[in-house]
């Protein structure tokens, strides 16, 4: 079952977001995740089917981003 994850981020353009997709891309229980640059909070939202929020948020902050879960 594939369990949907939410967090503010500071990922604020498509060059952020190509910062993070190869970390995020190679995490292992992720099936699918973006990044809604129009909301304010940069929401990365997460499709897992086995990953879990502190994988997601160490991954993010490897890349050098802030990230918190919603």
């Amino acid at each position: 079952m594939n369990t949907e994850l939410k967090f503010k981020t500071n990922l604020d353009c498509q060059h952020c977001v190509a910062r993070v997709k190869p970390l995020l891309d190679k995490v292992s229980g992720i099936e699918s995740w973006s990044v809604d640059l129009a909301n304010p909070d940069k929401v990365l939202t997460v499709q897992s089917s086995g990953a879990n929020a502190e994988q997601v948020i160490d991954t993010v902050e490897q890349a050098g981003f802030d990230i918190s879960k919603i």
